[in-house]
Formats: structure tokens, C-alpha cells, sequence
């Protein structure tokens, strides 16, 4: 019997979660060491699921396949392609410093119906079970290979989320209720999202009869099924807005920057860096994979789109007092790089905004975070209550510099390379999206530096040198790995290219003609 690699992957968080979520009152201070530990275990596992894994095999291994549905010929049908082994490997790396970084987090945030006879807070550990459940669900929609099967976990993965926003953060009564309305804005979104995609799912089994990706994406490469245009044009709508509000992309972005804002760093960095691109990586595997002629169709519009966003989230990121809120508007702004990357529809751009997930995965977390530590510390995210940090903070300030010039993409740190791919990629087929993007890249600089300036440098604030004292050891420990890998992918990033080169030209060959040759 082959050793299930990918059930595993996924079981372990959800085991762990499931065990820490039922712990006694008594063992709730356990909490977050288990938590971490099963975070740690899951990124040992995933680097020897790495370490299996063939670059230039075949485009789905270690693949399972078991009967689940018999009557609707839904499968449990799990197979790693490269492009998920690198969104694994980034959500495995992210989950245990996101658990260190929030150590503290549910401790000051639980309720008193919630605070047990010894002190410790209930929440505590449900705060852990709800992180490791999101990897859960996550790891596995970059495993699912049937489609009904990624929809169930790619809804189910909501409803975690929901409690972490609506439930953690800062507290006060006022505070409370906005975190309750950006979880509620959250949840219906994505809902309606959903459940436009489920009409899309029931469609394509209507017309393809079965629910594995692989089988209807060979069949339709192959021409062996027919679609209509009007059919396909209608699913793959039905997919792409789904995947675009999960992403998100500009208009359907507006839920985004209050439920960053409104939950713990750590929470907010799951869900902008791990959970939504979950949203960028199917608009790469399904839409492109089972609606290719429907692709070409729309690329334009949702190039268009994506150009829209860069700018605006970019704009808006400038624009902003709190320094949390504005950071999530960069991250509207980034992924409109991503999906332009993806709807370019050429082997660079979608090498890219494969590098471009991962990229801006790291960059985010390492920025949110420092600046959630800087937030800890003053009890502001309001820009104008900094300054003078970088003499008070200075490895604070310089992790927050280095960041910071990361989301610019500043050469020889890992988003550069992946951002030139996605132009480079978009300039063969839409050269006027590519320069009016690459023009955005200084509205990043402006944002990025002016806050700087501001937070940083110049004199400090009244009684700010009591509050705001430097990077403790948890904190650096947490930091000091994110700063590294920027560095790392920025001078190497053939460690990912390597294998994920190869799975461009199935994804590309799949629509009608390559870019390239436009």
C-alpha cells in the first residue's frame, strides 16, 4: 500500500486543530504548543512531500483517487502539481510563525464568560484550532483534484475565518461591533461568491458528466467534449467571479481592508497571504485548465481589471492614516499583479504570478507583522502618533525597511524577479497593461518610503520612549526567517523557477495559442 502523502498533509493540521479545540479548560495553556508543533510537523512533511516531488513528471503526482459520491461521480481525488507544492510550501513556512506570532494575541482578547478559574482564556486554544484549521482547508484546495471536492473546502474554509475576524483583535465595545460587521461583510461575500461558483460546478457536471478536473480539462484539450461558447462562457464566469472575490480583485475588493484591520496581525496575515490566494491559484488551474477558448475570451476584461487594481489599491494605499489599512490596500494592489499575470495567458506570466503568490506571501507577512508589533507596542496604527522609531526600534525599523522595499520590488529581494515576469509576460500580448502597471510600480515607492519617513524618522511623539522598545526574541524569531527568504528568492529564485517552469506550457497549451507567438 502507497503511503497517502496528501491526505496526511492536510489531516495533520485538521487533527491537530481538532484536538486543540477540545481540550479541558484546565489544558487550555497547552494550547499553543501543540499548535506550533503540529505547524512545525506539517512543514517537515511538506518538505518531504518536496523532496519526492519530480520536477518535469508528470503534471499531477503522488496522486490518490478513492469512490465518494458513486452516484454523482464525485471522487476523493487529491494530486500535487507544482504550482501547489509552492503554495503548500508557503502556507507550511507561514502557519508556525503566524502561531509564534500570535502567542499573545487570544490572551488579551478573551472574553471574561470565557476566562477560567486558573486565569487562562478558553479562547486561547480555540484562537489556535481556528488558525490550523484554515491550513487545514487550505492545503487541501491546492490538492483537490475534483472539483465538487476543492468547492467544499475552498467554502468551508470561510467559516474559521469568519470566527477569527468577528472574534479576535482589539478589544472595546465600538471596536467589537466593527469587528463583527467586516466578518458579517466577509462572510457574505464570499458566500455570494460561492454560491455563484456552485451554479458554475452543477453546470459543468450537466455538461461533462463527472467532476474530475483532470479527465474534463484533457477532454476539452483534446476536443473529445464540446462546449459551446455561450456554455463556456457562462461557467467560466461562474468560476472566475468566485475566485475573484477570494482573491480579491477590484470591484469586488471592498471587504478585504476591514477584515485585515479588524482582526489580530497573525489572523489578518492567514487570510491575505495564505487563504486568498487560493482565489489567484484557481483562477491558474480551473478556469484556465477547463475553460481555455472562454480564457481568451475574457483575458482582456480581467487584464483591464487587474490593471485597475494595481493602480487603485496603490492610489488608495497612499492615501491612508492607519498604517494596517494601508498595507491592505497594497495587498489589493499586488494582486491585481498576480491575476494579470495569470490572464496574460503566456509561459512568463504565469511563472510568475506563480513566484508572484509566494512572493508576495512572504513580503506580507513580514511587513503586517512588524508593523502589528509596532502597533502592540504604542496601541495606535495611526501613522501620525509615530515617529523617530528607527532610533527607539532599530532592528523594528530596519525589518520594516526591508519589507517594505520588498512589496516595491526592489531588486535583489524575491518580489522583483517575480513582478518582471508578470510584465514581461503581459507585454507579448498587452503592452498598454504592462506599461500602465509598470508606471504604478512608483506609486509603490511613494507609499512605501513616505511612510517610512513618517513612522521612522524624525523626532519622536510625547512618552513614546516608554511604549515603544525594540524586537524581543519570540518577535525576531518570527522575523528574522521572512527577511531571510526575501533575500534568498531575491538572488535565487531558481529554487522555485526550477519546478515550476515546467508546468507553464501544460497550463498555456491548453488555450488556443501562446502568447508568445502573438
Amino acid at each position: 500500500m502507497t503511503m497517502p502523502w496528501l491526505t496526511v498533509l492536510w489531516l495533520l493540521p485538521a487533527v491537530a486543530s481538532a484536538v486543540v479545540m477540545f481540550l479541558p479548560a484546565a489544558r487550555a495553556h497547552n494550547a499553543k504548543v501543540i499548535g506550533v508543533g503540529a505547524a512545525l510537523l506539517v512543514l517537515v512533511w511538506s518538505v518531504i512531500v518536496a523532496a519526492r516531488f519530480e520536477p518535469g513528471g508528470g503534471r499531477f503526482q503522488m496522486t490518490e483517487d478513492l469512490s465518494w459520491i458513486p452516484q454523482f461521480g464525485a471522487r476523493y481525488s487529491l494530486g500535487l502539481d507544482s504550482v501547489g507544492l509552492a503554495l503548500i510550501l508557503l502556507t507550511a513556512v507561514l502557519t508556525p510563525l503566524l502561531l509564534l506570532a500570535g502567542w499573545r494575541d487570544a490572551d488579551s482578547t478573551a472574553a471574561p464568560s470565557a476566562i477560567t478559574e486558573n486565569g487562562q482564556g478558553k479562547s486561547v486554544h480555540i484562537y489556535v484550532a481556528l488558525l490550523l484549521a484554515v491550513e487545514a482547508m487550505v492545503l487541501m484546495s491546492f490538492v483537490a483534484t475534483d472539483v465538487l471536492l476543492f468547492y467544499i473546502f475552498f467554502e468551508a474554509m470561510l467559516i474559521p475565518m469568519y470566527f477569527l475576524i468577528g472574534g479576535f483583535g482589539t478589544a472595546g465595545p465600538g471596536v467589537r461591533a466593527e469587528r463583527s460587521r467586516a466578518a458579517v461583510q466577509f462572510l457574505l461575500y464570499n458566500l455570494f461568491g460561492g454560491l455563484v461558483m456552485l451554479a458554475a460546478v452543477i453546470g459543468l457536471y450537466v455538461v461533462a458528466g463527472r467532476f474530475s478536473f483532470e479527465s474534463i480539462s484533457t477532454a476539452v484539450a483534446d476536443g473529445a467534449l464540446e462546449m459551446s461558447p455561450t456554455t463556456q462562457n457562462l461557467l467560466f464566469a461562474g468560476f472566475v467571479f468566485a475566485f475573484a472575490v477570494k482573491a480579491p480583485l477590484w470591484p469586488l475588493h471592498t471587504w478585504l481592508p476591514d477584515a485585515a484591520v479588524s482582526t489580530t496581525p497573525a489572523a489578518a496575515v492567514m487570510m491575505m497571504a495564505v487563504m486568498d490566494k487560493v482565489g489567484t491559484f484557481a483562477m491558474l488551474r480551473f478556469c484556465i485548465g477547463l475553460f481555455p477558448d472562454a480564457s481568451e475570451t475574457f483575458a482582456p476584461v480581467l487584464c483591464t481589471l487587474a490593471v485597475v487594481s494595481i493602480v487603485y489599491g496603490a492610489v488608495m494605499a497612499i492615501g491612508q492614516t492607519d498604517v494596517m489599512r494601508l498595507i491592505a490596500y497594497t495587498s489589493i494592489s499586488h494582486f491585481g499583479f498576480i491575476v494579470l499575470g495569470v490572464f496574460a495567458l503566456t509561459d512568463q506570466g504565469h511563472v510568475g504570478s506563480t513566484l508572484y503568490m509566494v512572493n508576495h506571501g512572504i513580503s506580507t507577512a513580514a511587513l503586517f507583522l512588524i508593523a502589528g508589533f509596532l502597533v502592540s507596542r504604542r496601541g495606535s496604527s495611526l501613522i501620525s502618533d509615530y515617529g523617530g522609531v528607527q532610533r527607539l526600534a532599530p532592528v523594528l525599523s530596519g525589518t520594516f525597511l526591508i519589507a517594505g522595499l520588498a512589496t516595491l520590488s526592489l531588486p535583489g529581494l524575491g518580489p522583483f524577479i517575480s513582478e518582471f515576469l508578470v510584465l514581461i509576460g503581459t507585454f507579448v500580448r498587452y503592452p498598454a497593461a504592462a506599461v500602465i502597471a509598470s508606471l504604478a510600480l512608483v506609486l509603490s515607492a511613494v507609499y512605501i518610503l513616505w511612510t517610512y519617513q513618517r513612522m521612522m524618522g524624525g523626532p519622536a511623539p510625547d512618552g513614546a520612549d516608554e511604549r515603544i522598545t525594540d524586537l524581543g526574541v519570540r518577535e525576531k524569531v518570527v522575523v528574522a526567517p521572512l527577511i531571510v527568504l526575501l533575500f534568498v528568492l531575491g538572488f535565487f529564485p531558481r529554487i522555485i523557477l526550477d519546478f515550476v517552469d515546467p508546468a507553464a506550457p501544460a497550463t498555456t497549451s491548453t488555450t488556443a495559442n501562446d502568447g508568445a507567438d502573438r
